[in-house]
């Protein structure tokens, strides 16, 4: 799996695999234990994280979301010390630790809410998607 087969609803809680697209939407499975399939039509706002990206203060203006759990991964390795109800300044803290050049203006604290709650969900149920991209590289470094 990886992250472009992740994806979030607005609305809802949680995390969902992309399962196929249908006519007038997608077919969803959430990561958890119940495993529950949905149908998510046009009316609802749906995610991809591979596509989610968080303000930063540098020259391209943004850093994905991929790359900040990667960074999140490799350094706290799943025990990162806080929970997605913390408060705001504890999340602000948090995120300046992992991606120092973050916008604080355009950045709140529900973010932050979400990427520690995603992280969790994905540490859990899928926590090779942080590690793809490792294997990739040294897979292609293999072969050179």
């Amino acid at each position: 799996m990886k992250f472009n087969d992740i994806a979030t609803i607005s609305g809802k809680p949680g995390l969902y695999k992309v399962l196929k697209p249908t006519r007038g939407g997608v077919i969803l499975e959430s990561l958890d234990e119940k495993k529950a399939k949905l149908v998510v039509g046009a009316n609802h706002r749906v995610s991809i994280l591979g596509e989610i990206s968080m303000y930063t203060m540098t020259e391209e203006g943004a850093s994905p979301l991929e790359e900040i759990m990667k960074n999140i991964d490799k350094e706290f390795n799943g025990d990162l010390g806080l929970e997605a109800d913390a408060d705001a300044d504890e999340l602000r803290a948090f995120l300046k630790h992992v991606l120092p050049d973050y916008d604080e203006e355009k950045v709140y604290p529900s973010d932050i809410k979400k990427l520690v709650s995603w992280y969790a969900i994905i540490k859990k149920y899928v926590p090779e998607v942080l590690q793809e991209q490792e294997s990739e590289n040294s897979s292609e470094e293999e072969k050179a």
